[in-house]
């Protein structure tokens, strides 16, 4: 037998103040734990309970193991990769994902599961400003949606006969290309690693001075390839870059995309939500003509870890890349309802539809577009300050969202080694302080440092103390 509701009750409302705790008081622990590999480990028993333990000393470990070994990412001062929230209507939202333990792989298991996610993602969509004839899937995470958008690409001309056949082997099977930006995300070199493309076969495109993707350089490459007997498949574009938040021009690679016949997927997983403030979206002019989008509402629409979400445009190649149905999971529904197990690799899903819904409903679309717009009044507000400050600080790329690349050159140094390896000290300084935590990128050959806005606490105080600890770190 489970443990009683009566003893969920007390420790639940036990847990809730825990939380409300926490979340009241995350600024005031280290952002990164005072740890080092296999401190955790040591403080755990090597094997599992004979006996049952008491909720009582459970709970007591969350303050004695959890904390000290937990990296806070909803820390205001939380400015490192790209920051992301947990926010109250989200939590709540997962309690009850939890509670209702529900399998969304059939519309029969569960369908409110289904039906909940299908007007979610339908409501992100009308959020972004995207038009009609969009189909959405939630998914974990933003290099499983590029993997399935990439597997649809695949599978988009039968003639490969790759679903039934593979490309093991085959003599008859050109080598299949995609293309990104020489900044794109690394989930596209894995995605083709794991569906057997192989990394010689992503070709990475120059940019131009704003990081941008060069459409002519894509043109000549795809050009050069067909020459040589590849087949050209697919285009990712990407609509802010991981390291500078950069936007490929998609209308023109769009073009090329209709022309070449090639499947566009537009990686969004971070600037994606942007388009939730309408004088965002010119940045993303070309969408509608994209066969695929992701956007991660778990990173910058303040849903809890995981949620990522994949638009199509080609619902029907997607689900011809992954149905397969076994007699035991034949339902007399037929073609009237929807089952999501369809469209990707996963059997078993969550209910990740809830706390989406549940953020988009506490927040709105006004709440959800201003708190956007903040973080991206806070970065210019820092831009400014390093631009300001002169004394070898300088930003090194545009600032279209909420993320700033900047570094600091001693007078006089040009040696790139040693003004990388200043501002690495400069970094593990600002770190060690437990009030921020900041990353850091290469672009080209400079070695740069990160602040990434997109948490819901951060403040100007927060990066008013960022800056301080950086002046000094400098010197």
């Amino acid at each position: 037998m489970d443990l009683s509701p009566d003893e969920y009750a007390h420790h639940a409302h036990r847990l809730a103040d825990w939380i409300a705790t926490y979340l009241r008081d995350v600024d005031q622990y280290d952002v990164l734990p005072s740890v080092t590999p296999g401190a955790i480990r040591a403080k755990l028993p090597k094997s599992p309970p004979i006996g049952a333990e008491s909720l009582d000393d459970i709970l007591a470990d969350l303050d004695r193991v959890i904390l000290p070994g937990a990296t806070h990412w909803n820390h205001p001062g939380f400015l490192a990769y790209f920051a992301n929230t947990a926010s109250v209507p989200g939590i709540l939202g997962e309690m009850v994902t939890a509670a209702l333990n529900l399998n969304a792989m059939l519309w029969r298991t569960s369908p409110v599961a289904t039906e909940l996610e299908q007007v979610v993602t339908d409501w992100l969509r009308q959020l972004f400003g995207m038009g009609d004839g969009w189909f959405g899937m939630i998914t974990d995470t933003a290099s499983i949606s590029t993997m399935y958008a990439l597997a649809a690409a695949r599978e988009r001309d039968p003639a490969l006969g790759i679903r039934q056949r593979g490309m093991a082997g085959r003599g008859d099977l050109p080598r299949l290309r995609i293309y990104c930006s020489e900044h794109a995300h690394s989930s596209v070199d894995k995605a083709a690693m794991t569906l057997g493309l192989g990394l010689e076969n992503v070709v990475h495109v120059a940019s131009d001075a704003d990081f941008r993707l060069r459409p002519d350089m894509l043109a000549r490459a795809i050009l050069a390839d067909r020459a040589q007997g590849y087949r050209p498949l697919a285009v990712v574009a990407t609509a802010g870059t991981t390291s500078m938040t950069s936007v490929d021009p998609i209308g023109d690679i769009a073009t090329i995309c209709q022309r070449e016949s090639l499947w566009l997927h537009v990686d969004g997983a971070y600037g994606g939500s942007a388009m939730a403030v309408p004088e965002m979206r010119p940045f993303f002019a070309g969408l509608e003509r994209a066969d695929s989008l992701v956007v991660n509402p778990h990173k910058w629409l303040f849903t809890p870890m995981d949620c990522s979400v994949l638009f199509t445009r080609q619902p029907t190649v997607l689900r011809r890349a992954f149905s397969l149905v076994p007699e035991y999971l034949t339902t007399p529904e037929g073609d009237d309802a929807l089952n999501y197990m369809d469209y990707g690799l996963q059997l078993g899903r969550r209910f990740r539809a809830l706390k989406l819904w549940m953020v988009i409903r506490a927040f709105g679309s006004d709440g959800i577009a201003e708190r956007i717009r903040h973080h991206c009044a806070l970065a210019q507000t820092f831009s400014g300050w390093v631009r300001a400050e002169g004394n070898g600080w300088s930003v090194s790329a545009p600032v279209p969202f909420s993320t700033v690349c900047f570094r600091h050159v001693p007078e006089g140094e040009t040696d790139e080694a040693e003004i990388a390896s200043h501002n690495a000290a400069i970094m593990a300084r600002v770190n060690e302080s437990g009030d921020v935590f900041l990353s850091h990128t290469k672009l080209g050959d400079q070695y740069v440092l990160r602040v990434a806005i997109g948490n819901l606490r951060t403040t100007t105080a927060t990066l008013e103390r960022a800056w301080t600890l950086l002046r000094k770190a400098a010197k």
